[in-house]
Order: structure tokens, then C-alpha cells, then sequence
């Protein structure tokens, strides 16, 4: 097994990534929410000898020290990502899973001309999250999502009402609830969500670039996963019927698990 790990110093922060594999073919990979680049080593046994797959984590996550702004700028990262491969020039495999997701395919945006590749694992960004844009790229927005991870009694109101007339999914609640009961996470996803704002793909360009350069798309769901749905998958993939492939398998949202690597590690 071939796996270490590594940091970067950026300004004022430190950046953390591992590395799996030492195969010719380089990927770079984004977890999800919450997680950390270490997830992606249940691929090592299957990559390592034709990939090098590197999983960095992203501010507010895993190992990296972010000491900057609210702001992770885009241009940032691709910056961190030539300086890892020591190669501005370089192509390569994207992967990402769930938050991941959107971050994959706005570095795609931004670069398409250097991506060989993109792997999408429920991933976030296949649709347009309007309370999401609200909170993150308007002042007004950003500051009512400030005031509510201090002042949450109204957003608890109103799931309060929504779970008694059955108007909002039950997952739905779920996923709120475990976000905003705790103040430590309601503080970490006003931070989170803040500083990765740069990472809202425009599908509909991304999807022009994906057939102006010709680059392959592989979509993976969870049948059961009431957050990040198929049906995203298959909205998106019209019109790219001959780039873009979605698989679903019989699991949730969880899809980066020992049991799925191989599922996974098939796409590439």
C-alpha cells in the first residue's frame, strides 16, 4: 500500500492532503461535508497501481489549518493544485462525493481543458439551491444565516410546523435537525458554506464545456438517499446521453464505504 501524507503552506494556512497510489494517472479528490480526504483510501487497493489519487482537505476539514477569510477562492485551489503536481500543464481525473461534487465540477468549469474525467458520488451541485445561493452570495442572505446560527428558535418554529402538517420530507427534518440542534455545527456550516461559495457550478455552461471538450461524466446514487436523488442525475445528463452515465446503487447517501470501493473504482 502506497499512502502519505503531506502539507502545504498557503498564506497564512496549512493545507492537508494524502496520497494514495503512485500510478502514472493523477485524480484529484473532495470529500463531502463534514468528512476528510482520508475517506478516499478504501480506493487505494483498487487504483494505486495505475493512479495517483490525491485527497486534500478542503478548509474547515480533516488536518488543514485555514487561518484566512470566509472566502475559499477557486483560483486558490487550482493554485494548490499545480503546486502539488508541479505542473500547471498536467491533466487529470476529478472525483468528487457530495459537497465534493460541486467542487469537482466548478474546477471542471474553470479548467476544461485539463480534465480527463470527472466521477460524481451523490454529488452536491446538479441543481440549483436557491436558499443556499441566498445565504452565501448575497449580503442580506449572509447575514440573516449569521443571525440564524445564533438565533435558531425561528428555523425550529418552523420545522416544528412542517413536521405536524406533514410538509416537508422526513429525511429532510432529519438532516436539519442534526445541523442545527448542536451550536458547534450550526457555527461550523455558517463557516463552511460561507468560505466554499466560490463552488456553485453553472450546469448549463458546464454542461456546453463537457461537449466542446468531449469529457466523460460517471454519476453515482444511492437508491435511498432522500438528499442527493437520481432524478438530479438524469435531468442533467439530457442532452449528454453519449458523455454522461448515471448508476445507482441499493445504499443512501453514504456511498464511500468498503462495500461500494469497487463500484467506484469500476468508473475509472
Amino acid at each position: 500500500m502506497f499512502m502519505d501524507s503531506h502539507f502545504i503552506i498557503k498564506g497564512n494556512s496549512k493545507f492537508h492532503f494524502k496520497r494514495f497510489g503512485n500510478g502514472a494517472n493523477w485524480v484529484f479528490c473532495f470529500h463531502g461535508y463534514g468528512e476528510e480526504g482520508e475517506r478516499f483510501d478504501i480506493l487505494e487497493p483498487y487504483l494505486a497501481e495505475q493512479f495517483t489519487l490525491i485527497a486534500i482537505d478542503i478548509p474547515f476539514h480533516g488536518k488543514t489549518e485555514w487561518n484566512g477569510d470566509l472566502l475559499f477562492k477557486a483560483d486558490e485551489l487550482i493554485e494548490l493544485l499545480n503546486q502539488i503536481m508541479g505542473d500547471e500543464h498536467k491533466k487529470f481525473t476529478l472525483l468528487g462525493y457530495s459537497m465534493g461534487g460541486r467542487i469537482a465540477m466548478k474546477l471542471f468549469e474553470l479548467m476544461p481543458h485539463r480534465v480527463l474525467k470527472m466521477v460524481l458520488v451523490a454529488p452536491d451541485g446538479l441543481h440549483q439551491n436557491k436558499w443556499q445561493w441566498f445565504v452565501t452570495k448575497t449580503k442580506l442572505g449572509n447575514r440573516l444565516f449569521k443571525y440564524t446560527m445564533y438565533n435558531p428558535n425561528w428555523i425550529f418554529n418552523l420545522i416544528q410546523f412542517a413536521e405536524k402538517f406533514n410538509l416537508m420530507n422526513k429525511s429532510i427534518i432529519k438532516f436539519i435537525h442534526y445541523y442545527f440542534d448542536d451550536p458547534v455545527e450550526r457555527a461550523n456550516l455558517y463557516k463552511i458554506w460561507t468560505t466554499t461559495r466560490q463552488y456553485r457550478p453553472n450546469l448549463r455552461g458546464v454542461k456546453k464545456l463537457l461537449i466542446s471538450h468531449q469529457v466523460p461524466v460517471n454519476i453515482l446514487f444511492g437508491k435511498h438517499d432522500r438528499i442527493i436523488i437520481t432524478k438530479r442525475g438524469i435531468q442533467f445528463k439530457k442532452g449528454l446521453e453519449n458523455l454522461v452515465t448515471v448508476h445507482e446503487l441499493d445504499a443512501g447517501h453514504q456511498l464511500l464505504q468498503k462495500k461500494y470501493a469497487n463500484d467506484i473504482a469500476s468508473f475509472f
